[in-house]
């Protein structure tokens, strides 16, 4: 679609309005979070113009669509770098809906998510070579799915992306620093690179506290162990044994 040739969506808002569930916002917001024809913070008016260029037209008589059933295990791990680019609940990984996509659609198919959250369902069928159409009641959501699935220059990208982390370490890398101490007795800085929070349990048998971390963790092997020893009584516990240690504290801020 050329952005050139549609209407422009100020001049289609008004009309828009009158549609049930139209978001409520000012148009000067609208306009500036959407992209038209590809993104509109608001019912997208220019699908029907997408489906014409893009999509097949439907004829019952040369029709012969046939698929069988999805039979097979999806299974696919949330580790993925694109999966965990932007968190969302109910997030599904690109790589388990493009075995539906390929198994139900052919190349050059649209498919549409009407239930987008954050676009997984636009990069699987992106990367088999589908169109795709993306929708979903949130905002937020559209916002996210958008730029999932916008085309990027990844030289500006890398740029901005170094831009802004130079900007957030010139402000807040004094948070990550911290004093230590030489053999010689001179001080120097050192970067905090991770720090470990772990919760503070009372033993039921000696009623002690004791930091989980010190004692459930085999740093050796690298797990959690579901037994341990309590640290100081010896005896053998699980952490579904335990109360969490309290403390109660009077914030004057608050």
């Amino acid at each position: 679609m050329d952005r050139n040739s549609i209407n422009p969506l100020k001049d289609l808002l008004p009309e828009m309005k009158k549609i049930d569930g139209f978001p409520i916002a000012d148009d000067e917001d609208i306009l500036a979070l959407s992209d038209p024809p590809f993104y509109t913070a608001c019912p997208n008016p220019y699908i029907e113009e997408f489906i014409k260029e893009h999509g097949k037209p439907y004829d019952p008589e040369t029709d012969d669509y046939s698929r069988e059933p999805f039979v097979g295990d999806v299974s696919e791990g949330k580790n993925d770098p694109i999966y965990n680019a932007h968190s969302y609940h109910t997030k599904v990984p690109h790589k388990a809906i493009m075995k539906y996509i390929e198994h139900y659609t052919d190349e050059g198919d649209i498919v549409f998510d009407g239930f987008c959250g954050t676009g997984m369902t636009g990069v699987a069928a992106q990367m088999l070579g589908r169109k795709a159409i993306l929708s979903d009641l949130s905002p937020a959501a559209t916002f996210i799915a958008y730029n999932y699935n916008k085309k990027v220059d990844v030289k500006e990208f890398e740029w901005e992306a170094k831009r802004i982390l130079a900007e957030v370490e010139e402000e807040c890398g004094w948070m990550y620093e911290t004093n230590h101490k030489t053999g010689f007795g001179e001080t120097i800085k050192g970067r905090i690179n991770y720090t470990v929070w772990s919760d503070v349990f009372v033993c039921p048998y000696c009623k002690n506290e004791y930091v989980f971390w010190d004692a459930a963790v085999d740093k050796e092997q690298g797990k959690v162990r579901s037994e341990f020893e309590c640290p100081h009584c010896g005896a053998e516990i699980t952490k579904r044994d335990c109360e969490r240690a309290q403390v109660t504290f009077f914030d004057s801020a608050i």
